[in-house]
């Protein structure tokens, strides 16, 4: 083989090996591109939770505490009807 032959072939497996190395990035472009659409899916999930979350918490409070307030009162009535303080 003369040297303008060798080159050739060099320059084909160079090309030959940038489009190997184009395809892999190409594949690992696709897979980061599924992780941050299925990691994009869960902060949205996540959110949502807690958004729900907050809500029923903010139901409870608005249940629980004029109930509670109730029984501190109904509790100082006992006490103070049966002078116990």
């Amino acid at each position: 083989m003369n040297n303008d032959e060798r080159i050739i072939d060099l320059l084909g497996r160079i090309e030959s090996n940038q489009r190997t190395a184009l395809e892999a990035q190409q594949r690992h472009l696709e897979i980061a591109q599924a992780q941050l659409d299925r990691s994009n899916k869960t902060i949205q999930e996540s959110i949502e939770l807690q958004r729900t979350a907050v809500a029923r918490q903010g139901q409870i409070t608005r249940i629980i505490l004029p109930l509670l307030a109730v029984v501190v009162a109904l509790l100082a009535y006992l006490l103070f009807k049966y002078r116990i303080f």
